[in-house]
């Protein structure tokens, strides 16, 4: 039996407060910082897509992208855009997140490390949801990915990755597409079901219920900012914060895109950027999707959420600071509307909001899941890009496994933070 330990968790978001449930499921006492709400509108889990997809495996970069840099850079409303005014500042990121997609090879072993990380995601998200008493919020009952053409799925390296690491669908003609979702757009002809995954129908009251679970359970909530890490040797003394020290002799640094200055204070300088994301979402929609759904064309999800009709997607490399760039929203509604013709094209303004964040992205697409090298006290699980919601629930049982000094549920060499170093 491991000893008890006072954990601090840096970060509120469903990485945080996963990892805080399933600490004080280990025994230790918890305390959580953050200055926002857990699944307040400031959060990243909060404006996420809503999917379960325990098949997104496929790294953002792929080979042949670096082909594509210019066009990014010419496209400011693109799928993935990055602003000229921040490419020397993400220019070392770039080139690692090129080099880690330069060969099928490379993007195979991410693959298969992410499977790991996500097999059985919606089933362990579901009994989390159970213990917070939001079982409504998870459901499984699959996705469905659409395509113009058979072409455009068959030439796609994702999918033949997809069947290597075990992933089954099931493959939908035009009509049989037709019978499941009679209001989508007749251009697309092909399209595949996934029916492990599941969805999320409010990813922000999800986040906000688990919270709740876990302070009710006995976790300590911080309202503060964290600023750094006391250590003495190799020992964690405390957590700097903007309105003090809290003492501890853990910390789980899962502040999301806000980790990169924590890591470094102690001497771990990660490559870490955010993927600024933005959402639009039509509130008591006239139409739309019976499912959710993923559009290979636009580049988005589309999913339905307690809230009204969400579609997300889309890549802004461009920092922490800069203000958003709505116009990259208003191009997922037009993308929306044109997906599904029975929406009328003057929805009011008031029915039709609009979301921004920061996704926390590693360039190889992999979080950094694993222990500081100043320390073993200091546990890192941020960097989960496009697949933070998904991927929390087995980061929060790897992040109480390394706190309690037991092997890891999965291999956690690929996820090592030291890969960078």
């Amino acid at each position: 039996m491991s000893q008890s330990r006072h954990v601090a968790i840096i970060g509120a978001g469903a990485v945080g407060v996963i990892s805080a449930i399933e600490a004080l499921r280990e025994g230790h006492r918890v305390t959580l910082i953050d200055p926002g709400d857990p699944g307040g509108e400031q959060a990243a889990s909060y404006g996420n897509a809503g999917w379960l997809s325990s098949h997104s495996v496929i790294p953002p970069a792929e080979p042949g992208v670096w082909k594509k840099v210019p066009f990014y850079l010419m496209d400011p409303l693109g799928p993935l855009a990055i602003r000229w005014s921040y490419l020397p500042k993400a220019l070392p990121w770039l080139i690692r997140y090129l080099l880690s997609g330069w060969t099928e090879a490379r993007v195979e072993k991410t693959a298969f490390a992410l499977r790991d990380l996500l097999k059985d995601a919606p089933l362990l998200h579901r009994k989390l949801a159970e213990e917070a008493g939001v079982p409504e919020l998870i459901e499984r009952n699959g996705v469905m990915h659409v395509f113009p053409s058979r072409g455009n799925f068959d030439g796609d390296l994702g999918w033949r990755l997809r069947k290597r690491v075990g992933v089954k669908w099931l493959e939908l003609d035009a009509n049989e597409m037709r019978q499941r979702e009679p209001d989508l757009h007749p251009r697309y002809t092909f399209g595949v079901v996934v029916e492990e995954a599941g969805r999320c129908r409010d990813p922000g009251a999800y986040v906000a219920a688990l919270a709740n679970h876990a302070l009710a359970s006995g976790v300590n909530l911080v309202r503060a900012k964290a600023t750094g890490l006391k250590l003495n040797g190799n020992k964690l003394v405390a957590v700097l914060t903007e309105t003090g020290e809290v003492p501890c002799d853990a910390a789980v640094i899962a502040a999301g895109a806000r980790s990169k200055q924590l890591t470094a204070s102690v001497g771990d300088p990660l490559p870490l950027e955010t993927e600024r994301g933005y959402h639009v979402m039509i509130e008591n929609p006239e139409s739309g999707p019976r499912g959710s759904m993923m559009a290979s064309d636009a580049k988005m999800v589309v999913n339905w959420t307690d809230k009204g009709l969400r579609a997300a997607g889309t890549v802004e490399i461009a920092g922490l600071e800069v203000e958003p760039n709505w116009k990259r929203a208003e191009i997922l509604r037009d993308h929306l509307l044109s997906m599904f013709p029975k929406l009328p094209k003057d929805i009011p303004a008031s029915r039709i909001k609009t979301w921004f964040g920061h996704r926390p992205s590693m360039p190889d697409g992999r979080p950094c899941i694993g222990y500081a090298r100043a320390s073993r006290d200091i546990v890192y699980a941020f960097g989960h890009g496009h697949i933070g919601l998904v991927g929390s629930a087995r980061t929060g049982r790897l992040v109480a496994q390394l706190l309690s000094g037991k092997t890891p549920e999965i291999p956690l060499a690929p996820f090592a933070p030291d890969r960078f170093l």
